[in-house]
């Protein structure tokens, strides 16, 4: 089956955001901080700027509580006497002459007195660096399996190492954009995002609005890869306020530099790595300590951070394994969602690692890896039984024969012994992947799908999943297709609208085709 969203998109047809014309619309611009962190002391306009053209908007234009509604409540819809990190927003401006409207954000100064900011999240904070707590921990995990210390101990060869991973952006084609407008008393946004409750939920809970008068709606979206999971609460909140007070429609795309600047990133990360083996070469303890960088606030910190320390020690069987994880605050942009979300910053070390002790050993890093593999029956660092069939031992040899491991290794080492600065390589790694919300997290969620019966004899699928490039909107048809005998060009997905879809709950975390799925599939 075709994907179909594909043509429009290959063509350059489909209408995202920013190409979708809005009648009497304003452009939003955001007036950032310059500095890390400070107390805000006074917000100057450039005299030479007609200002009594302009939309301004502060934090004492918010309805409600000064708040982006996500885990924790500590991040402020714009700073009010607060900094806490380069280009946290603080002042909002709209005007129909965009390229004024630069020139009006460049015109604003903002006063602000500088504070020790925390720079490097690896360092221990000073006491005028502690922003919360008694030293900036956001959220600590631990994961115990045995006694790790005795296994140690006891092991023939202990190998150590530290791995970090810097920050990361998700360089989506199509930048952050939202729009919002007034129909009567209901407001609308909508936009480039992932999870419309998401933005929902934001919007009641700053603008004091309940379901009735407020919607959102999701635009085409030109990828997300988790960037526009936490962060277009944010934006909708921005643009809402510009267009409450203007009491006209207003739009805010972001131009590339202020979305490389400002938007969340993947959570730079350094683990500590101390691995026991037997003189088989079998794991016998893993000890490990997993430090990441929130950010200024805490965004989805605990959830990656847990996510993390749950992939923390690979898809191997170690009946020894201590995991300790930290995420902790500094002055630099919010950390936030990102594909795999903590899983590849501790499994890049773990796999790492895992190449360093069958070095170490003297042992082929497949055959290290063939011997610790999880069978069926044992148990991961978590404690959950594996089951299922499959044999991963046997997987791991078809893709080392497939691959072509051994004779790319060879060529690699050939053309290494002959070139003078020039190097190739053959990389392997073994992972395991949690799709959708661990724990009782779906549970939690409590997802829902509506399938309608339309007056045409076609089936329209409602649900607040997303398309958004991966293939929400060509999956969906083909499950219900084979549900119910129909074809799949008689069945419609609708498009994401909070006033007319049930919470479906987020498009993240692998889930949709496997939990959104089978609701669908059921209903």
């Amino acid at each position: 089956m075709n994907r179909l969203d594909g043509l429009a998109k290959l063509r350059g047809s489909e209408h995202y955001l920013d190409d979708t014309p809005i009648e009497g619309c304003l452009w939003g611009m955001t007036v950032r901080s310059p500095k890390a962190r400070g107390t805000l002391k006074a917000i100057h306009f450039d005299p030479a700027i007609d200002w009594s053209t302009f939309t301004i908007v502060d934090h004492r234009d918010i309805p409600g509580p000064n708040i982006t509604y996500l885990i924790e409540q500590d991040q402020p819809v714009l700073a009010s006497d607060e900094i806490r990190h380069m280009h946290e927003p603080v002042v909002l401006l709209a005007h129909k002459d965009r390229a004024l409207l630069r020139r009006a954000v460049a015109a604003v100064r903002l006063e602000i007195d500088p504070l020790p900011a925390v720079l490097d999240y690896r360092q221990e904070p000073r006491p005028d660096q502690v922003q919360r707590g008694t030293d900036n921990t956001i959220k600590s995990l631990r994961i115990c399996k045995g006694d790790v210390d005795a296994a140690l101990s006891r092991a023939t060869h202990v190998v150590e190492g530290i791995y970090e991973t810097g920050a990361q952006e998700h360089v989506y084609i199509e930048p952050q954009c939202m729009a919002a407008w007034l129909e009567g008393d209901c407001l609308v946004v909508r936009g480039s995002m992932q999870c419309p409750y998401y933005v929902l939920n934001a919007l009641k809970h700053a603008l004091n609005r309940d379901e009735s008068r407020v919607k959102v709606i999701q635009s085409p979206t030109g990828g997300g890869f988790g960037g526009k999971e936490d962060y277009p609460s944010t934006l909708a909140l921005h643009v809402a306020l510009l267009a409450l007070k203007a009491k006209a429609p207003v739009k805010i795309v972001y131009d590339r530099d202020e979305d490389m600047a400002a938007t969340t990133k993947r959570h730079p990360s350094r683990v500590r790595h101390v691995t026991g083996v037997d003189a088989n070469g079998k794991l016998v303890a893993q000890k490990i300590d997993v430090l990441m960088d929130g950010g200024a606030y805490v965004t989805l910190s605990p959830v990656v951070l847990s996510r993390g320390i749950i992939h923390a020690a690979g898809p191997y069987h170690c009946p020894n394994v201590l995991i300790n994880g930290r995420a902790v605050l500094s002055n630099s942009v919010p950390y936030g969602a990102f594909r795999g979300f903590g899983a590849p910053q501790t499994l890049f070390a773990c796999e790492r690692h895992m190449d360093r002790v069958a070095a170490a050993i003297g042992m082929d890093p497949v055959e290290f890896r063939r011997v610790n593999l999880l069978r069926d029956g044992e148990t991961t660092s978590t404690g959950q039984v594996i089951k299922g069939g499959t044999d991963r031992v046997r997987m791991l040899g078809e893709a080392v024969q497939e691959g072509k491991y051994r004779e790319y290794q060879a060529a690699a080492a050939a053309f290494n012994a002959t070139h003078p600065y020039l190097r190739r390589g053959v990389g392997l790694a073994a992972v395991l992947h949690g799709a959708g919300f661990t724990g009782n997290g779906e549970v939690y969620l409590n997802s829902k799908v509506k399938v309608a019966g339309l007056g045409d004899g076609r089936l329209e699928i409602l649900a607040a999943s997303t398309e958004m490039g991966q293939g929400t909107n060509t999956v969906f048809p083909m499950i219900a297709a084979g549900a119910t005998g129909m074809s799949p060009s008689d069945i419609v997905v609708a498009v994401p609208d909070t006033s007319r879809v049930p919470n479906s709950g987020p498009t993240v975390a692998s889930r949709t085709v496997m939990v959104v799925g089978k609701l669908i599939e059921r209903a």
